[in-house]
């Protein structure tokens, strides 16, 4: 694959991961391009096809796994299938852009991992697991058994924070998106 800069932006749902993502892609002075996930569920509320996810059906998720596709995947819930298809890199890459990723923890550890000198890896924190509990319940998106879902799986996800290169508080919004800008600035800058 070609080289380029990776920045990974990872947290358990509700911590406002995808604010800050959409915040940095409007910044025109990082030069980032976003990294359609692909996803074996249908899609929630407004999400679009080809904008928010790849939206694919299981059997043809998990083709493209045994066709080795992906740079990372997870089956995140049982048959709940998300990953990064390689062809979507190369895409970005292509565009002479930077990929910034809104990912699952454990598949933005899998790219730091294969790419450890071209990627920051980002953990963004919630101000506690009640707040995201709140922030869950706010969207109206989904049933309270997949927020009590997302809420254990916090946990696990948040233990994994030092593993990070980098850890944002998203106590104060404003803060987290200044100090999310400053932080890729620097990296893509190198």
């Amino acid at each position: 694959m070609n080289k380029g800069k990776l920045i990974v932006f990872s947290a358990p749902s509700g911590s406002g991961k995808t604010t800050i993502v959409k915040h940095l892609l409007g910044q025109e002075d990082l030069n980032l391009e976003f990294s359609i996930s692909a996803a074996s569920r249908e899609p929630r509320g407004e999400e679009q096809h080809g904008k928010d996810y790849y939206f694919i059906s299981l059997e043809e998720f998990k083709k493209h796994i045994k066709a080795e596709d992906f740079l990372e995947w997870e089956e995140v819930y049982r048959d709940n299938f998300y990953g990064t298809l390689k062809s979507e890199i190369e895409r970005i890459w292509a565009l002479g852009k930077n990929v910034i990723f809104d990912i699952d923890v454990a598949g933005g550890l899998r790219i730091k991992h294969k790419f450890p000198e071209q990627t920051l890896a980002v953990f963004v924190k919630p101000p506690s697991v009640d707040e995201l509990k709140r922030r869950l319940k706010e969207r109206s998106t989904e049933s309270e058994d997949k927020i009590n879902m997302r809420i254990a799986k916090a946990s696990v996800e948040l233990a994994t924070a030092p593993q990070f290169d980098v850890i944002i508080k998203n106590y104060d919004l404003p803060v987290a998106l200044e100090e999310a800008h400053q932080l890729v600035k620097d990296f893509v800058s190198k």
